[in-house]
Order: C-alpha cells, then sequence, then structure tokens
C-alpha cells in the first residue's frame, strides 16, 4: 500500500522532504499557499545576498552551477539554484501551488496519548488506527478539500508569513504617526522599482539590527543620501561578520571542524570529551577573541560605539549572527545611515520618541524589521489544543522537537525547519534524509521518556553557552556533533573525512555526507 504525506511548504525545507521521502517509494502531496517554489527566496529585497559562503549551502548531490563564481550569491542566483534542483528531481509534478493549509487535525485514539510510553504507541511512524485530516484552502478559487495522509510533514518556515509586530501603548502606536509604517516583509513584497520609489525623498527609521534591517537600511541610504539619511534602531550591538577570513585564517576552520567541538560541552559527551571540552575551554576563548579583535577593527566598531558586551561565542551559539553589507559603516560614517539605540520607543504624530528621550526623531516612514512569529505560524496549524501545547513546550524552553524534528508527544507528524544552523539548508538536507529512513523503518525511536530527556539535555547546552540570548533553537556550535547523532541513528558512520588529520582540523560541509 502507497502510504501518502502531506508536506507543508514548498520552500526549501519542503523541497527537500519531497525529494526524499519520494526516494522511499511514498507518495508526497506538496502544498504551497504561493504560486511558486523557493520560500522567503521569492520575496527579498534588492540587495540580499545569500549570508552563508557558497560552498556550505548546496544540495549535497547537485552541486552550484560553475556559472555562478560568486561566494555569496543574490537572491536571483540561489532562486535559479532552488528551481533547478527541484526540475532536475521532478518535484514540481507533487506541488499543489495556491493551496493554503488552513488546519491539520488528527484521527485517531487521541485519548489514549497521555499513556503511550512509545512515540504513536508502537514506535512506529506509521498506523493504521490514525491518520491526519488536512483541511485546505483554494486561494485563486475560493474552495475548500480535506484531505487524509498516513503522514505530515511541516515546513512552513520561521521568517516568513505572520510578521512580529511590536506591541504599544494606546494612542503611542502606529496610529499615532502621520508617515507610514510597514513591516519588512511587505517591503521585500514590493518589486525593485517600487521599492525604490517607496522610499525615495522620504526620512526612514529601520527598527532591527539583523540582516534584513541591515539590508534595507543600505537600500535608503543609496536612495536618499545625506538629504535624508536612514535611522536604524537597535537593542545591543552585535557581532555581525564583515566576511567570513577574520585576519585572513577562514572561520570554518574555527567553528565547523571537529576540533573545534571538542572544545565545546555536548549533550551525552562522556567522561573523557567532559574533560577535553574543560581543558580547552581557554582555546574557545581566544578564537572567539581572535574573531571579536577583527570584527572591531574591520568595522571600526569602537569609533561608533558598537561593541557588544557578549562574546562572538555566545552569537554563534545562538544563530544569531549576520552578514553586514558591504560599506555599511562606510554610509554610517558619510552620514547616510544613522545608529540609535532603542530599547523601547513610541510613536507621535510626527515621528518615533525613544524611551528617556524628550524630541522625537522625526520620520515619514518607519520599517519594522523585527522578524516573524513562527512559533505562533506552526502552532496555528494544529486544530487540536493538545498538540498546540505539545509544540510549543514549556514557556521557558523553545521547541521540543527530537533530533529537531519530531515532537514525541504527536504521532506521525515531522517538523522540518524549525531549528537553525552555519546553513539551515544544510541541516534541513540532513534532517530529511534522517527522516526518511525512519519513514522507511531503518531505524525505531527511543521511548518518549527518553526523547523527552534528550530533547532536555540539548535545551541545557543551548542555554548554559546562549545564556541571555538564547531564544530558538541552535546547532551552529554544534552541528557536527548533532549530524553524527543522525548518522548513527541511520546507521552511517559519521566520520566522513579520510585520514586522522583531514577529520580532526577540516571544516565539514554538505559534500562530506553524500551518500
Amino acid at each position: 500500500m502507497e502510504r501518502q504525506v502531506a508536506i507543508i511548504g514548498a520552500g526549501i525545507s519542503g523541497l527537500l522532504a519531497c525529494k526524499y521521502t519520494l526516494s522511499k517509494g511514498f507518495h508526497p502531496i506538496v502544498f504551497e499557499s504561493q504560486s511558486s517554489i523557493g520560500g522567503v527566496w521569492t520575496k527579498t529585497f534588492e540587495t540580499t545576498k545569500l549570508q552563508t559562503p557558497k560552498p556550505r549551502y548546496q544540495f549535497s548531490d547537485f552541486p552550484w552551477p560553475s556559472t555562478v563564481t560568486e561566494d555569496f550569491p543574490n537572491q536571483r542566483q540561489v532562486l535559479d539554484y532552488v528551481e533547478s534542483y527541484a526540475k532536475h528531481f521532478d518535484l514540481l509534478r507533487h506541488i499543489m501551488f495556491n493551496t493554503k493549509v488552513s488546519g491539520i487535525e488528527y484521527e485517531g485514539f487521541q485519548d489514549e496519548i497521555k499513556a503511550w510510553s512509545l512515540w504513536g504507541g508502537t514506535g512506529e511512524p506509521f498506523s493504521s488506527k490514525g491518520k491526519w485530516k488536512v483541511i485546505v484552502e483554494g486561494l485563486k478559487i475560493p474552495s475548500t478539500e480535506i484531505y487524509q495522509v498516513d503522514f505530515v510533514i511541516v515546513c512552513v518556515g520561521r521568517f516568513s508569513g505572520l510578521p512580529n509586530i511590536p506591541e504599544f501603548p494606546p494612542n503611542k502606536g502606529p496610529e499615532a504617526f502621520h508617515g507610514k509604517v510597514i513591516h519588512s516583509m511587505d517591503y521585500a513584497a514590493m518589486d525593485n522599482e517600487k521599492a525604490a520609489e517607496f522610499i525615495k525623498g522620504k526620512r526612514v527609521i529601520v527598527v532591527g539590527f539583523q540582516k534584513s534591517a541591515l539590508d534595507i537600511a543600505m537600500e535608503c541610504s543609496a536612495a536618499n543620501g545625506v538629504e535624508n539619511p536612514c535611522t536604524v534602531f537597535y537593542r545591543t550591538p552585535r557581532w555581525n561578520l564583515p566576511h567570513c577570513l577574520p585576519w585572513g585564517f577562514s572561520l570554518a576552520y574555527m567553528y565547523f571542524s571537529r576540533f573545534s567541538q571538542l572544545m565545546v560541552h555536548k549533550p551525552d559527551e562522556g567522561p573523557l570529551l567532559d574533560l577535553l571540552a574543560t581543558i580547552l575551554a581557554p582555546l574557545r576563548w581566544a578564537c572567539s577573541k581572535f574573531v571579536e579583535t577583527n570584527v572591531k577593527r574591520k568595522l571600526r566598531l569602537s569609533k561608533h560605539g558598537m561593541v557588544p558586551e557578549h562574546s562572538f561565542h555566545k552569537e554563534i551559539s545562538s544563530c544569531s549572527i549576520s552578514t553586514v553589507p558591504e560599506k555599511f559603516y562606510d554610509r554610517v560614517e558619510e552620514g547616510k545611515i544613522k545608529l540609535k539605540k532603542a530599547s523601547s520607543f513610541s510613536f507621535c504624530h510626527n515621528g518615533v520618541l525613544v524611551e528617556g528621550e524628550t524630541t522625537p526623531i522625526e520620520a515619514d516612514l518607519v520599517i519594522l524589521a523585527t522578524g516573524f512569529k513562527g512559533e505562533k505560524k506552526l502552532k496555528d496549524i494544529f486544530l487540536s489544543q493538545t498538540f498546540q501545547n505539545a509544540i510549543t513546550g514549556s514557556p521557558d524552553d523553545t521547541f521540543p522537537l527530537y533530533r529537531e524534528c519530531i515532537q514525541p508527544r504527536i504521532p506521525q507528524l515531522a517538523v522540518i525547519g524549525f531549528s537553525d544552523s552555519i546553513s539551515n539548508l544544510f541541516a534541513s538536507e540532513m534532517r530529511c534524509r534522517w527522516l526518511a529512513e525512519l519513514l522507511d523503518g531503518t531505524f525505531k525511536l527511543p521511548s518518549i521518556k527518553e526523547m523527552e530527556k534528550d530533547v532536555t539535555k540539548w535545551d541545557e547546552y543551548l542555554k548554559r553557552y546562549s545564556d541571555e540570548y538564547y531564544r530558538r533553537k541552535c546547532i551552529a556550535a554544534l552541528h557536527i556533533w548533532y549530524y553524527d547523532q543522525l548518522c548513527k541513528d541511520m546507521g552511517w558512520n559519521p566520520r566522513r573525512k579520510k585520514g586522522f588529520f583531514a577529520e580532526l582540523f577540516e571544516p565539514y560541509g554538505p559534500l562530506d555526507y553524500v551518500s
């Protein structure tokens, strides 16, 4: 009997899930609310480029074309690459475009779930007693259809769809402002010509200091110059990188090699590795300082009062790093961009008032580059309150997902793409390969209690190294150890290099995991 698998979303994670479930003989149905594939790459800013070096952001069995020579390809090049991948593996015929999944509901014995000791009651990915009901709305031709499937893979992504809008006291929000207030999502949705016209000649405030905010500020400064400088609000200075070669030495050797991960305490590491991590802690500190001194010098952070108080290691452990656009701080020195620390602010009729100040910053346009509510988007897919509570977990923790894929108390379902890494494409591919092997019966999951215990250990690691920046799942500083666990589950040799020194000191990347 052919098993039907519903995949929600046709971004990179959804395409990978489709490809690998197909490889195991399953029948995937991909529901995509947009009219094209690519997820977040379908709507970006004109100046947006890949943040991860190209060799680490590629499919293991589909290299970048030789025509793309840049280390950091632009949005069009990335989208072309993703579209070529989908066409090469004939994935498009499995995708239903312009279809929005409004909810999913498990049709089985939900009353028994609390008593289960194994995932799904039996530890198996499929069950004859339960199926998922997927409620789908047509967006071009209004309609509602219901699909019954054996398994659901949720690939809706964290960084799209539901904007995170700050809350304000009454009469101090956007309604008090005579100008325009939009989210970065709205700006990205404009075509390049319309976006350029929209910001031209305006006094713009950009709220945020991650990649989207920096890209928007660069576009505004190019359009308006010193006559109407762009003001960027930030809460905390960040170790945003000008490149991946601090002092000419590749960052990959310091953070993405097996030796680099010996410097970090790991979940279930054992006494020897625990001792090594303790002994090598000064070297971990030295690596962090090595990067920090280069970033401070290269970007002249001291001059601009932008030196972070926390370490670079803490930044990378929390997946909070962005790449600074070229000449960003040159624009600051030229007066085309102004940096303003603002832990809190409110709107008034002619601009924005920073907390603790009496004179507002006048503006015509405020762009909120304040991220997305990915957690709520994921939670709202479930119609069951029980599953909504299970997927979000405790308020003090991040998503409780075993191997960053499986919620132990939600049967016949996986989530891909809600845990960040140095390369989210690379991470999603490894997870989809692991999931395909699980669905194919290559291995079984441990008991629910064992999985929950493992989730807690990974959470403790994150809290230890991310500290106050612990907000979301991130395996960036420990990705090799994480992939080792996936490999062991699948029966693969986790040692992927040839030779002792290569295994220990060379950076790991997607091509190391070619089958």
